[in-house]
């Protein structure tokens, strides 16, 4: 009885060093296949590091890199700057008014037409000859003159508005070569106009004929 226990102990350890090293075979294949998947992972990452650094290289050998963001920015900043149409507008519109001080008008012509009549009903036919050319042609011919002045001003408070509005706009962008010359235009028909009207106004230039 004795030596059929010593048997049974003796074949349970046998068992148990034989799950002993079942286990640590399990473990020992476990740890192996751990560390091929891992070694296998970092040659990839490897790989796919070398070859993102080769494609940068290639790029960079090939031109700048576009940065999506940088493009949005410029196409921004592009909306975002004005386009030079109010500017090339306002500089049109100086010349043709200093165009117009010069010529005088439809606007000078009706009113000195006007201020003739005007003249001409509130003088006497027995007034003297220096009042009915005063009344009828003097105040005729200063209507138009002043309103000559006008569009004089106003051509050239327009042209150096439009000169000077790259000083307060969008820094960097030049003005149109067209837009300066157009609105320097206006500017000097708005000062030989106005200089005109000052000058037919105060009848230093073809003044009134004398009565005498």
């Amino acid at each position: 009885m004795a030596t059929k226990t010593s048997e049974d102990a003796a074949a349970g350890t046998t068992a148990a060093q034989h799950d002993d090293e079942t286990a640590q075979g399990v473990e020992t294949a476990a740890q192996d296949t751990a560390g091929k998947a891992e070694t296998e992972g970092a040659t990839v990452a490897e790989g796919t590091e070398e070859a993102a650094a080769g494609t940068l290289a290639e790029e960079t050998a090939d031109g700048p890199v576009d940065d999506p963001a940088d493009g949005f920015e410029d196409d921004t900043a592009d909306a975002k700057a004005p386009s030079g149409v109010g500017q090339g507008a306002g500089a049109v519109v100086s010349a043709a008014l200093g165009l117009v001080s010069l010529t005088g008008g439809w606007i000078g012509t009706v009113a000195g037409a006007r201020q003739q009549l005007i003249g001409q009903l509130r003088t006497s036919s027995t007034a003297g000859v220096a009042t009915q050319i005063k009344a009828v042609y003097g105040d005729a011919w200063h209507t138009t003159a002043l309103w000559a002045g006008f569009f004089a001003l106003l051509a050239l408070i327009t042209g150096v508005v439009v000169l000077a509005r790259p000083a307060f706009g969008a820094p960097g962008r030049p003005q149109a070569p067209w837009i300066k010359s157009v609105a320097w235009a206006g500017v000097s028909l708005g000062v030989i106009g106005l200089l005109l009207a000052v000058l037919k106004y105060s009848d230093a230039l073809l003044a009134l004929p004398s009565a005498s």
